[in-house]
């Protein structure tokens, strides 16, 4: 069965860099669509770079109109100050995205980088090859990574769906009467008793 075809936007979620991606995914098969940063470095109100944040959101949301949005979840430092600030940046990337009726879906690090590259230590060079490797990207490497992190949380959000889609199509293979698979095991029995009665008539009563 073909997989439903989604647009997924990716957010890296920061307070000086947000990466955010784009894609479009049907079944295996991921597209890229667009990816960039918002860059709020020049920003010194650590409040407007909040309200930055919402806008920016509301104009790729409204650009691309996504029909999901996977977000990175703030991994744990012993700084707890920038992990406040980044909890923030994620909460008013989440709110926007929901406010927009875009449904939201959060990863951590480790299970994104596990899904692209097979390790939770990838480093965010080897998830931007592989980003490139899946996508088919011919592109320079963009200047900040947040990008291709932003897109490595898409593509995650891509490929647990397509398990999902999986678990879906196996469940209703599996209810009675909606199989051709088992509509067929079913012929093939019937075929193979006729068969083994006309080679053993003497068996029959």
């Amino acid at each position: 069965m073909p997989g439903k075809e989604r647009i997924i936007l990716g957010i890296d979620p920061g307070t000086r860099i947000m990466g955010y991606g784009i894609i479009k995914a049907e079944g295996q098969k991921f597209s890229f669509v667009d990816m960039g940063v918002v860059n709020m470095t020049q920003e010194a109100d650590p409040l407007l770079r909040l309200e930055r944040i919402q806008q920016e959101v509301t104009r790729i949301v409204q650009t691309y109109h996504p029909d999901c949005l996977s977000i990175e979840t703030p991994f744990y430092g012993k700084n707890v100050q920038s992990l406040i600030k980044l909890g923030r940046a994620q909460g008013v990337a989440i709110a926007t995205g929901m406010t927009l009726g875009v449904k939201v879906f959060e990863y951590a690090p480790l299970k994104i980088k596990q899904s692209l590259t097979g390790k939770g230590s990838a480093s965010k060079e080897q998830v931007c090859a592989m980003v490139f490797r899946l996508l088919g990207l011919h592109m320079e490497q963009p200047k900040y990574l947040d990008a291709t992190d932003a897109m490595a949380a898409a593509i995650c959000h891509g490929i647990h769906c397509r398990l999902d889609d999986l678990k879906q199509t196996t469940r209703v293979l599996s209810t009675p009467g909606s199989s051709t698979l088992k509509s067929t095991k079913v012929k093939s029995k019937k075929t193979n008793w006729a068969e083994f009665l006309a080679q053993h008539p003497n068996r029959i009563v």
